[in-house]
């Protein structure tokens, strides 16, 4: 009998109409002879589920049902493409994990850890994960700008503490300029945190749960037309992703380690896509997306197609896991 699988998409943050484009890549690539899929779109005002004529039906949140022309439909797994909150932040998983119900994401607690950018690296440093210097400030707090260039130096980056897609991020260059960056990160997130330049190769490395073990897809190099890998870069063609990346075999297995040992010390499952800047040769670690981007055009899929995975196994792999 076929499963059926409920695709979340949507969200509250800026990144729902990227969170929309991975969904619907998803519900075309699984297995329409395994799985019934069926689009969940989640927004703050409403959860639906939106069939192929564009009707809206609203979802129980009781048990997270459906109900088509008089039908009940209970699901057998969700799977996660929300970007941000309330899908990689750990508010989704608690909910499906109350109700027992298998998911694709990680769980509730890793989510909600590695979406917030200062508890992750804090978390992270003791193993010996390298990092940038960084400086923190709370909505409300005392802001001292001399203070903050003395801890992390120019040029620096200011970034919303629990934001994706590049939303809410500045790269500051005078001090002059930290009070806007401030400000638009506040647009995004009422914590900031404030991390020094690093100079040198960017790099992208997929890790997922791949047929019951932790598997390192190959890595991508990030290299940007604008000044670092902003919005612009990611989603309008301003930047190249190069993959495999153009690394020494050296660099290749250095940040590979890295990356696995972020995925196994915070016990990870399903999707993740880590983000390093080589510095004196050594990986340091920027952050980890849980619920990458999923379409054609997205750097963990690209990886996939390297390894020699598709998409459609890609993402029925991942159901397969979550129904273990």
């Amino acid at each position: 009998m076929k499963k059926n699988i409920a695709i979340i998409m949507g969200g509250f943050s800026s990144e729902f109409e990227i969170s929309l484009k991975s969904g619907n890549v998803v519900y075309s690539n699984l297995d329409v002879s395994k799985y019934n899929a069926y689009c969940i779109h989640i927004f703050k005002d409403k959860w639906v589920y939106v069939n192929s004529k564009n009707e809206e039906f609203t979802v129980n949140k009781g048990d997270f049902s459906i109900l088509e022309n008089n039908k009940k439909i209970i699901f057998d797994c969700v799977f996660n493409a929300i970007h941000g909150s309330p899908g990689e932040d750990g508010y989704m998983q608690a909910y499906f994990e109350l109700l027992n119900m298998p998911h694709t994401s990680c769980g509730m607690y890793q989510a909600s850890v590695t979406f917030n950018k200062r508890d992750c690296l804090s978390i992270l440093k003791p193993y010996g994960i390298l990092t940038a210097n960084s400086f923190y400030i709370n909505k409300g707090d005392k802001i001292n700008k001399q203070n903050i260039i003395d801890k992390v130096g120019l040029p620096c980056f200011v970034k919303a503490n629990k934001a994706g897609s590049s939303f809410g991020i500045s790269k500051v260059h005078k001090i002059e300029e930290l009070d806007k960056a401030i400000d638009i990160a506040f647009k995004e997130d009422d914590e900031i945190i404030i991390e020094s330049y690093l100079d040198g190769i960017e790099v992208s490395v997929g890790v997922i749960t791949y047929k019951g073990e932790t598997k390192v897809l190959p890595i991508t190099e990030i290299v940007t037309e604008n000044d670092f890998f902003d919005y612009e870069a990611k989603y309008l063609g301003k930047s190249q992703e190069i993959t495999p990346a153009r690394l020494t075999t050296e660099q290749e297995n250095l940040v590979a380690i890295e990356a696995k040992k972020v995925y196994e010390i915070l016990k990870m499952k399903g999707f993740s896509r880590s983000e390093f800047i080589f510095k004196d040769g050594k990986p340091h670690l920027l952050e980890i997306n849980t619920i990458p981007g999923l379409t054609e055009a997205s750097i963990l899929p690209q990886q996939a197609a390297a390894a020699g995975i598709s998409m459609a196994e890609l993402f029925n792999n991942a159901i397969e896991e979550a129904l273990k």
